[in-house]
């Protein structure tokens, strides 16, 4: 088995929206990135590569890289457990913390975890997603952006 964490960050800015696990959220900001500024599945692509010692997702897809402007993470996620499926790994389970003042998740976290295992090609119940505030402290509880940090554990797919 192997196991992988994955962080992320982004600043708000303007926008009448964000999306998170894949959900589109209404919100009086958007977030400042070069895709679709989705902290929860590039946190959750940095776990699958850093599992697999694959380096991180700003390696695989550069934000210099014009290809990858405004690109949907779902895509980017697709391709990432692509690569950990072809070198024999699948994931066993992720849990997902966001991290943010607002808005608030409560409403779409299912939809999230929905998105994530049709992504990871698992169960709903291989993946756990919650939401957490900073109780008004740093950035973050200043409304200043959203963050998010994912745990996942990989094992060896069974021969046939």
């Amino acid at each position: 088995m192997r196991i992988g964490h994955g962080y992320d960050v982004h600043a708000f800015g303007v926008g009448d929206h964000v999306v998170l696990g894949g959900e589109r959220i209404s919100h009086s900001r958007g977030l400042i990135a070069h895709s679709d500024g989705d902290v929860v599945l590039h946190a959750l692509s940095d776990a699958l590569l850093g599992a697999m010692a694959l380096g991180d997702i700003g390696h695989h897809f550069p934000d210099n890289d014009p290809a990858f402007a405004n690109a949907d993470s779902r895509v980017l996620l697709r391709h990432v457990i692509e690569q950990v499926n072809d070198l024999g790994f699948c994931v066993s389970n992720t849990d997902v913390t966001v991290i943010a003042q607002a808005p608030k998740l409560a409403d779409h976290i299912a939809g999230m975890k929905k998105n994530i295992a049709h992504d990871l090609n698992v169960t709903v119940g291989n993946v756990n997603v919650k939401a957490t505030t900073t109780e008004a402290l740093g950035f973050i509880g200043r409304g200043e952006g959203i963050a998010a940090h994912v745990v996942v554990l990989l094992t060896e797919k069974a021969s046939a």
